[in-house]
């Protein structure tokens, strides 16, 4: 199975969402704005692509945090404010099977499905 997580009006993840669908692959849809996210999840993700690849340093969440916040941040910190703020998140975070790839490159994600990525199936 194929999931996209992001938010739904975020250009970045229109652009990849937009991606998918123009080849075809099926997926499931993520709204961690309007559905929240499991620390669970993010901590997983963190496991897998480490935690400072999840924050969006670039957006205006980030920008808003104190500056104690910003110089204080570590792991468990940024999970906390990751999961009481999900814009904090970069976009998007796409499960390819078992491979998590946070942001979205062309490049990468053609190279991700034509190696046969599990889960890449096509759109119903």
């Amino acid at each position: 199975m194929v999931r996209i997580y992001g938010i739904k009006n975020c250009d970045t993840m229109k652009k990849a969402r937009a991606w998918l669908e123009e080849r075809g692959v099926g997926y499931e849809f993520h709204d961690y704005k309007a559905c929240g996210i499991e620390r669970a999840q993010l901590e997983r993700w963190a496991g897998s692509v480490g935690w400072t690849a999840l924050i969006n340093r670039a957006g205006t969440t980030f920008r808003r945090l104190s500056e104690v916040q910003k110089s204080t941040l570590d792991e468990r910190s940024a999970l906390a404010l990751m999961q009481e703020q999900p814009t904090l998140i970069r976009r998007p975070v796409l499960e390819l099977g078992e491979q998590i790839m946070v942001g979205f490159r062309p490049a990468l994600y053609e190279q991700a499905f034509r190696a046969g990525g599990a889960g890449a199936r096509p759109a119903p």
